[in-house]
């Protein structure tokens, strides 16, 4: 299963699991995680290929959503679940083909939709770091600035990179040879009919209004929401504004 770390009481309400995206963690959610926590219990999982949860050589939607589900299944059966990036499409699969397990769905920007980027610049440059150079993570940070020159991006990276054994803790041979799946969608039939936010960056060019005939044929209830002065990382630019968000649809 998942490593899954826990936060706060099971109290009869479902549990929150939050699904973090691409090169993320469970870890990267802690402080909402925590805040969110006063109100039931929150699940936050390392994806399959991150984290501390087991390295595989594929990483198919239907794979991602089968892991959530044997999550929600070892924990009562069914739960709240926030999506983000690839987390948020990980989400949709496991909605629509378990919609049972789905209590109320958030997908934080991202659209059930392939789109033509792709991350793997970022996977050579992690590639590329001389590991057995690196003592600190200051001396991570000099170096892959050289090819991530963005420090916001280059700060979330090195969240994955455990300095002392000097790894990574994501399996990025899977990840490249997956990546055409990561940032497509794979073809799915069927509907989910519970309540369902798309919550969005209003800076961010994720789910624009063309995926919205997408979005209404699979989550027909769905409602859209923007976070204005965020883009993409919209739960780490505006982290306030986005847990109170979750607060009002989930608790509606």
């Amino acid at each position: 299963m998942l490593n899954t770390l826990r936060t706060g009481s099971a109290n009869g309400r479902p549990p929150l699991l939050i699904v973090h995206g691409l090169y993320g963690s469970a870890r990267n959610w802690g402080v909402i995680a925590k805040r969110l926590s006063d109100e039931r219990e929150v699940l936050t999982v390392d994806m399959r290929n991150h984290g501390e949860s087991a390295h595989f050589p594929t990483h198919s939607y239907a794979d991602l959503a089968d892991d959530l589900a044997e999550v929600i299944a070892a924990n009562g059966g069914q739960a709240d679940v926030v999506g983000h990036s690839m987390g948020g499409k990980a989400s949709m699969v496991l909605a629509l083909e378990h919609p049972e397990m789905v209590n109320r769905l958030v997908v934080a920007d991202i659209a059930p939709v392939a789109y033509s980027h792709t991350q793997v610049q970022y996977i050579h440059a992690m590639r590329g770091l001389d590991l057995s150079a690196i003592s600190t993570r200051g001396d991570a940070d000099r170096a892959l600035k050289v090819s991530v020159p963005e420090d916001g991006i280059r700060a979330f990276l090195l969240q994955s990179l455990d300095v002392k054994g000097k790894r990574w803790r994501l399996n990025l041979d899977t990840l490249e040879a997956e990546m055409s799946k990561i940032v497509g969608f794979p073809e799915v039939t069927g509907q989910f009919t519970g309540p369902t936010l798309f919550l969005s960056g209003a800076e961010s060019d994720y789910v624009l209004p063309a995926h919205r005939e997408t979005v209404k044929a699979h989550f027909p209830k769905a409602r859209f929401s923007r976070i204005p002065g965020a883009g993409h990382w919209l739960h780490a630019e505006k982290p306030r504004e986005f847990e109170a968000t979750l607060r009002v649809f989930l608790n509606a």
